[in-house]
């Protein structure tokens, strides 16, 4: 016959593990917000945990312009807000099981090529505005105008060995040339950068300084290979087709793939 504190004791240690099943069951079943982000920014939680968690989760978050916008301004870390957008990416090396058949990833992105294996370069947010200049006008009516663009911090987490060799797998009906390389003016605390709205590759004189030319070899469908040869040290970015949109004088955001190139030894 059970003792009245067996009994007690049994009940405890059973009431212990059906609260484990639980809270199991309501962490597998969670469903990351914006919202709940924000709370585990404030609350002290590490950027690191914060995407680690995001990685692990099922998540409903709203990525739109406004969006982005309040969570820059909550301070949120660029690389949250990059996590946040791709969920499904991450700085892990792309397997055969993200990979097609010739080992090139194949998510939409840009990946750099480190110790034989193809890392996913993370966007930054950018925050621009329009130069208030109108240059030309280009084909179609479209007005050229410069737009200057701005990311926080002076380096990019993502460090470039030198030969560079990039994979960018591009949205259905996009051109490797609708693709920008910028090279980014360093300042103390953020990078920045010029460049102009309505088209930028038959621009001529000073209308794009920060314009780096570069060559895209088609290597698959949708899926283009870029090397780069004598790349001067500094702070890089790919700028993808559809950032650059007819703006206001208001500001507003996007993204840009940064790489950051150390000197040569």
């Amino acid at each position: 016959m059970l003792h009245k504190s067996h009994f007690g004791w049994l009940l405890l240690v059973t009431c212990l593990a059906c609260s484990s099943v639980v809270a199991q069951d309501v962490a597998a079943n969670e469903v990351l917000t914006n919202d709940k982000v924000l709370m585990m920014f404030q609350a002290g939680l590490p950027p690191s945990v914060i995407v680690s968690k995001i990685r692990a989760s099922k998540t409903n978050f709203n990525t739109s312009t406004d969006e982005l916008i309040r969570l820059k301004q909550a301070r949120i870390p660029d690389d949250v807000i990059g996590a946040m957008v791709n969920p499904n990416g991450g700085s892990a090396a792309y397997g055969s099981a993200a990979a097609d058949d010739n080992g090139y990833p194949k998510e939409i992105g840009v990946y750099l090529k480190k110790d034989a294996e193809w890392i996913e370069v993370e966007p930054e947010a950018v925050n621009w505005k329009t130069g208030g200049v109108v240059k030309s006008i280009a084909s179609f009516g479209v007005v050229k105008q410069d737009i200057n663009g701005h990311l926080d911090g002076n380096r990019s987490a993502t460090q470039a060995p030198q030969p560079l060799e990039f994979i960018i797998v591009a949205p259905e009906g996009v051109a490797i040339t609708e693709y920008q390389l910028i090279k980014l003016n360093e300042h103390d605390d953020d990078r920045e950068f010029r460049t102009m709205t309505g088209g930028v590759f038959h621009a001529k004189g000073g209308a794009a300084p920060d314009l780096v030319s570069f060559q895209g070899q088609k290597v698959a469908s949708r899926t283009f290979r870029v090397a780069l040869t004598g790349t001067k040290a500094g702070e890089y970015g790919f700028l993808p087709p559809g950032e650059l949109t007819q703006i206001s004088g208001a500001a507003t955001m996007g993204k840009m793939y940064t790489f950051s190139v150390a000197p040569v030894k």
